[in-house]
């Protein structure tokens, strides 16, 4: 067995023993600033869909109302805490000053606007709620373009995970060159990961 087989089989698990309050749980947790990607959660959902051991719709809206709870979380608190409390915890959630001001000037350009195309950019997407609190957005827009762009979300990277499951005797027909891919992939992000926290760190000390 492949470590890519491995790897996939553990995620899939994990998925498969939380079912779809852990989806939900997990979600709110990634748009609540901690950094749990949702690239992996709704993707192996629907990699259980295909195995019919979830339902595709209730995998996406689990996913978007998780997404959901966590935004709000995250808005109130830019509203109520302010960019005070991201300058001073925010290394701890890996959003670098930099990471926030880059997202505080998409949402100045674009306006409200900004929340629903946000959470379709992996880069923006988990940091998007919080200066939207910072702007004190009304709250029910905030929740519609939130919603829109989380079941969006959620419905791409689930169906992504169906692909996999339904193809996924022939990616185990490559099983050592996507090792090998992975195996570089992750050195690379252990390498950026290393870089950023420190980058972040020295941010925050200065």
């Amino acid at each position: 067995m492949s470590l890519t087989e491995l790897a996939v089989k553990y995620i899939v698990e994990v998925i498969r023993q939380v079912g779809y309050f852990g989806v939900f749980i997990l979600m709110a947790l990634e748009s609540a600033l901690v950094p749990i990607p949702s690239e992996i959660i709704m993707p192996f959902s629907g990699f259980l869909v295909a195995r019919r051991e979830m339902d595709f719709w209730i995998v996406v809206v689990m996913g978007s109302i998780g997404n959901l709870a966590g935004s709000l979380l995250a808005y109130y608190l830019g509203l109520k805490l302010g960019r005070d409390f991201i300058l001073r915890y925010g290394k701890y959630f890996l959003i670098s000053r930099e990471h926030l001001k880059m997202t505080e000037e998409f949402f100045a350009k674009y306006g409200y606007i900004a929340v629903f195309v946000g959470k379709l950019l992996p880069a923006v997407r988990t940091v998007i709620s919080f200066p939207a609190g910072l702007a004190k957005m009304d709250l029910l827009q905030f929740t519609v373009y939130t919603l829109v762009g989380s079941v969006i979300w959620c419905v791409f990277l689930t169906y992504l995970g169906v692909v996999l499951g339904e193809n996924w005797e022939v990616v185990k027909e490559h099983g050592t060159l996507i090792d090998l891919l992975v195996i570089v992939s992750g050195v690379l992000l252990v390498i950026i990961y290393y870089f950023k926290h420190r980058k972040i760190c020295n941010q925050y000390s200065n």
